[in-house]
């Protein structure tokens, strides 16, 4: 018997019964139950889950945004009964040879894994576009239960990173939310004569900051209304800071341009003022980057961006290619971590973690679970 199969046999006879999870049961509805240890089918993995990073996401899903939960205009896409988290990582402690083979990983591993489980058999898949694929499952959504529990089932059609074992627990996870501020960062295209503009000092505009400063652009300028936030803003790579609760960030930034505005905005709030405020202060053929998700519909004069200024307006969803640059962002210590990942629970309490995350006095930057 080969080494491998001796220590996947061992974890899975080590290997309790049953688990600690958390369940949707709809909006404001989530319950921790013991639920059966999953047992992964062939050509899946069972990971130990070490850290799930609460996401906006998770927040607007919990209070039930129209987006997840349907309204007049849209059907429900969130699921009742799926375990949420999707900013995982976790060791790898049981997988048969064929899901070892697919995802080029052991037992033992520690692995974090894309937040799309894509189908690989729609028009996007086959076209390289998996992140847009159409049925669009995604873990702790839709389909597929997230991490916000003890073990949870990686399908053979998950996309899977490993991740260094010296990192802390809720540093690995954070790669996810790492990845979507890259690829919003890669949507805009930044030059280097650009004045870029990041639009909010959390977890994701954090990673915005970092990865617009790496595209070595004339300047960098965050937006936020929290002073700590900008001032972490500025270890992430940040040349200037407005906070606009005292400052007028659209003066400001017409100031330091010459009159013009900035070369780009790229919006990481979910607050429908920074959409106004984004096309009020950016130049005549700017670019404008949205990453949010917003809690509820947003009404602009799109006049901006058509007669008056001739915008580049870019969605921007998940971190499709940017997930092997986060991680070696985070292995690298450029960022600061242990200030942007600032609170951690146990699964127990994953209460008081939504609730710190529905907290917008600054408390709080990264938000996260540790379930194990």
């Amino acid at each position: 018997m080969s080494t491998t199969t001796l220590e996947q046999q061992r974890a899975s006879e080590a290997l309790p019964e049953k688990m600690t999870a958390v369940v949707c049961h709809g909006p404001e509805d989530y319950r921790l139950e013991q639920l059966d240890t999953p047992a992964p089918a062939a050509g899946e993995m069972l990971m130990q889950v070490e850290a799930v990073g609460v996401c906006a996401s998770d927040l607007k899903c919990y209070h039930g945004a129209a987006k997840f939960w349907g309204d007049e205009n849209r059907p429900a896409w969130a699921q009742h009964g799926v375990t949420p988290g999707h900013e995982l990582v976790g060791v790898i402690v049981s997988a048969d040879q064929q899901g070892r083979d697919t995802h080029g990983v052991a037992v033992g591993d520690r692995v974090a894994c894309e937040q799309i489980v894509p189908c690989g058999e729609c028009r996007y898949c086959q076209r390289g576009e998996y992140w847009m694929c159409g049925p669009h499952d995604m873990f702790g959504f839709r389909n597929y239960n997230g991490a916000m529990a003890q073990y949870m089932v990686v399908p053979s059609k998950a996309r899977v990173h490993k991740v260094s074992k010296e990192l802390p627990p809720a540093h690995a996870a954070f790669a996810e939310p790492l990845s979507c501020s890259l690829h919003g960062v890669e949507r805009a295209n930044i030059k280097f004569d650009d004045v870029v503009v990041v639009a909010g000092c959390g977890p994701i505009g954090l990673g915005m900051i970092a990865g617009a400063k790496a595209k070595s652009p004339m300047k960098v300028v965050a937006l936020d209304m929290v002073d700590d936030k900008l001032e972490l803003a500025k270890k992430c790579g940040a040349d200037e800071v407005i906070n606009i609760g005292t400052e007028d960030a659209v003066a400001r930034i017409k100031d330091m341009t010459g009159g013009y505005g900035a070369d780009v905005y790229i919006e990481s709030t979910g607050h429908p003022s920074a959409v106004g405020q984004g096309l009020n202060l950016l130049r005549k053929l700017g670019t404008y980057v949205e990453y949010s998700v917003f809690g509820s519909d947003v009404s602009v004069d799109w006049s901006i961006i058509s007669d008056d200024k001739e915008l580049d307006v870019l969605g921007a969803h998940l971190g499709p290619h940017c997930w092997p640059a986060a991680i070696k962002m985070i292995e690298s210590s450029i960022l600061p971590m242990d200030e942007i990942c600032t609170n951690q629970f146990p699964l127990e309490q994953f209460q008081e973690a939504l609730d710190m995350v529905s907290d917008t006095s600054g408390a709080s930057v990264k938000v996260s679970i540790l379930p194990n």
